[in-house]
Order: structure tokens, then sequence, then C-alpha cells
């Protein structure tokens, strides 16, 4: 039974020493402490143990060597920001994007049922590798995923087959969009910001979840700082201490409503996403989080996909593993590169059989920045590019399917990827169990409407 109250297991101790030493910490003599944690029994002494550990690593030097330079506090992430940017209107802070009400609505819309849409798509097949899933796919004659799996005909035999029958099957009822945590914290965003408006503090984001969220609706990064806020923790602190999943992708999928509420205004919304961010990441973490919070303020002004993932850029760290990673996917685009080449190269880099791997900020934004490149500005072929690759599928389903549906709009988006969701999206945030999509993008124009009026 009191296996049950054990925070950490045995996974836990590799993935701690994977961040450090991309973080490009010099271990020293802690590598031999790693070693031996990890053949440890799972007890309270091992708790205690990997506890330390973690205290000790927070202690040690980055090395002289490492050719990275990645704060977390915004000072330093602006300071480290790309000086020489290609002029773009999106990759500036300013002007706004000044659409009438008609067309914002349209394209706020969009991007909510494009973030549903996108995560519907992915979620059955959360945690499944491609292997399955291509597999699936190759069985049935199909060379790409086309629809929602379960409405693409393939034979019921062949879900088992490829044991995904209880995943997939079971959507063939879907009458709205499910709870997600992908769709809870767009919800978290709008709650947030119409509480206390675009001056909120990192502390009244942790505020929020304590009261409006249980801890079981959140995820690896997200739930450790839940603990850290209990304990008494206040952020940024609560994003450093004893968090071995500091650098995945729990932040990125939080970013969307701060672009939507601030289109135009990149640099911005890239600051509240910061705020949010550094509750509950460090570094990379949080560069993806304002990254996508910047490419969703440019997509009104800006529909170019590379323009939009330049536009994100622009607000992250130049030196930064995330910033290496998307400008590899930009070069493999400029140079003729093939839809699976890309996959491919992503492949080599990341081991989707890997948990850190999977987890990772920058192999999950490498996806979503294919997609966008790849997606022939189509938002059927956009969201499918997303989640064929695999890694966190209904993550990166959602953020592409945001980002085309800003793109785009309501009206760009054919109906097939949202009738069945029928205008209703079920959540877990306190106050917002059950919504209408529709009503959530008109909130969202009349906060950013109100809010601008009350901005000099």
């Amino acid at each position: 039974m009191k296996d049950r109250y054990l925070w950490w297991c045995r996974k836990d101790v590799e993935l701690e020493r994977r961040h450090a030493v991309e973080e490009g910490r010099d271990l020293g003599p802690l590598e031999a402490e790693f070693a031996a944690l990890k053949n440890s029994q799972e007890d309270q002494q091992f708790q205690k143990r990997f506890n330390d550990l973690m205290d000790r690593v927070a202690q040690r030097p980055i090395r002289s060597d490492s050719p990275y330079r990645e704060p977390s506090d915004l000072e330093g992430i602006r300071s480290e920001r790309p000086v020489h940017q290609a002029p773009s209107p999106s990759a500036q802070s300013a002007p706004r994007a000044n659409l009438p009400d008609d067309q914002l609505r349209d394209r706020l819309h969009g991007a909510w049922l494009g973030r549903c849409a996108g995560c519907l798509l992915g979620k059955p097949l959360e945690g499944v590798r491609t292997p399955a899933l291509w597999g699936l796919l190759a069985d049935a004659g199909h060379d790409r995923l086309g629809d929602y799996l379960w409405r693409m005909g393939i034979p019921e035999e062949l879900f088992v087959k490829h044991e995904l029958d209880k995943r997939i099957l079971p959507y063939r009822s879907t009458a709205a969009m499910p709870e997600d945590d992908d769709t809870n914290y767009t919800v978290m965003g709008l709650a947030i910001v119409a509480k206390h408006g675009l001056d909120f503090t990192p502390a009244q984001v942790a505020d929020f979840w304590l009261n409006n969220v249980p801890i079981m609706r959140t995820c690896t990064a997200e739930r450790i700082a839940y603990r850290n806020f209990v304990a008494g923790l206040e952020p940024p602190a609560s994003g450093r201490f004893r968090n071995c999943c500091r650098e995945w992708i729990g932040a990125q999928i939080r970013a969307d409503f701060y672009g939507y509420v601030l289109p135009g205004q990149g640099e911005r919304a890239a600051e509240l996403a910061w705020r949010d961010a550094c509750i509950s990441h460090t570094r990379n973490g949080i560069y993806g989080a304002m990254w996508v919070a910047a490419m969703l303020a440019a997509a009104p002004v800006e529909s170019d996909p590379r323009r939009l993932i330049e536009a994100g850029l622009a607000q992250v760290p130049g030196r930064s593993r995330l910033a290496e990673g998307l400008r590899d996917v930009l070069g493999w685009h400029a140079q003729g590169h093939r839809y699976r080449q890309a996959i491919q190269q992503i492949h080599q880099r990341w081991d989707e059989h890997n948990w850190h791997d999977w987890h990772h900020t920058v192999a999950n934004a490498q996806v979503v920045a294919v997609a966008l490149l790849w997606g022939g500005g189509d938002f059927g072929q956009a969201i499918t590019r997303a989640v064929y690759p695999g890694f966190d599928t209904d993550c990166n389903g959602a953020t592409t399917g945001s980002i085309m549906g800003m793109v785009l709009g309501a009206k760009g988006i054919d109906n097939r990827w949202t009738d069945l969701m029928n205008d209703t999206l079920l959540t877990g945030v306190s106050g917002y169990h059950n919504v209408r999509i529709s009503e959530m993008a008109q909130r969202t124009l009349d906060l950013h409407r109100d809010l601008a009026r009350s901005q000099p």
C-alpha cells in the first residue's frame, strides 16, 4: 500500500540526468550517483536520495564550452533574442491587428475550433508509437492519415491487430470535444485574463490552478509544480525545484490564449506566456510557450508559415536548443526536403520510444513546424501532418490546428473536422465544465476589445 505514495520512480532518475546534461551542466562526481540510484530499490530511502541528488544537480555549474545561452528569466530571455530579424510585421510587437469585429471573431472562432479538432485527431493516439500507427494505415491501404481514424473505414479487426481498438473505437460516438489538458489550459488562459487582466502575475496563475483545477487534471511538470505550490514554493522556484520534466511540452500547450487575446502583439503575447510558463518550466520549456504565443499573435496578420515560425523565433533566445531545432526545420524546407524526409530527420534526432524525447519541447516544436511548413495552407493536411509523425500527438495536433484556425478562420475549416463536436467543449476547469466553442471565441473577442480600450 505504501508504494502508492512514492513520488519518484527509477525512470525519473534518467530524466533528471538527461535534463542536466542537455542544459550543459558539469555533473562530475554526480554521474556515479546517478548510475547507482537507477539500480536501487524504489522505497522511501530512494525518494530521499533522489531529492538530495536533484538539489545538488541544481548547484552544478554550466560547462564553459556549452554552445547555448539559455536563461529562464524574462529580462535574460529578451537580452538573448536574435538581433537581426528579416523585416516582417508579424515579427514586431506592433502594430496591433486592427481587423473588423466580424473578421477577428471568425479568426478567433477558427483558432478555438482548430485547437479542438487537432487535439481530437491526436488524442486517441497519445502514447502510441509510429510502428503501430503506420502499420495500421499500411494494412488498411492508406499511405497517410486523412481523417479521424475512426472515420477512415478501417476494418475493426485491424485496430485489434495493432492493439488500438480500445483507444480508437470508443471515439466513434463522440458528440462533443472531450476534456483534455490541451484545451483545459486554453480555457484557463481565458479565465486568468478575464479575472486579472493582462498584468496578471505568475503567482496569480498558480493561485488559479490551486482554486480551480484538481491536481490530477495536471501531468508531468505541471503536477510537480502543483505539488511545489502546496509545499509553499512560489513561482518561479515552483518550476525549478526538483522538477525532472522542466523542459517538456506542458507550457507550450498552455500558451495559445495569450496570442488569441493580443493579435498583432507578439512580444506582449510572449511575455504573458512567460508569466504562465515560468511557474512550472525552465529554459526551452518556457521558450516553447513564448514561441507559440507569438506565432498566434502574428497569425491574424501573417499567413506564410515560414514568417509565422520566424515571428515566434523573434521572441526566444537565438542561441537556444529550441531556436537551433526550428532553424534546422526551416533549413530542410528551404533545401526542398519532402515531408517524409523531414519526419525521418526528427526521428533520427529524437527517439520516440524514450520518454524524455517523446515529451520534450524541442522535439514536438519541430513536429509542429514541419506540419505548418508542409501543410500547404490546408487545415486538414496540416493537422494530419502534425499527428502522423507520432510523439505528443494531441498536443501537436492542437497547436497546429490552433495556428491554422487563426490563419484561415472558422470559415476556412472544412465542416468535417468540426461538426462532430457540436460546438461543445468539455473541460475540467471550475466554472467551465461544459461550454460552447463559439461562446469561447466571442468571450475572447470581447476581452480583447475591452482590454484594448483600457490600454494606452
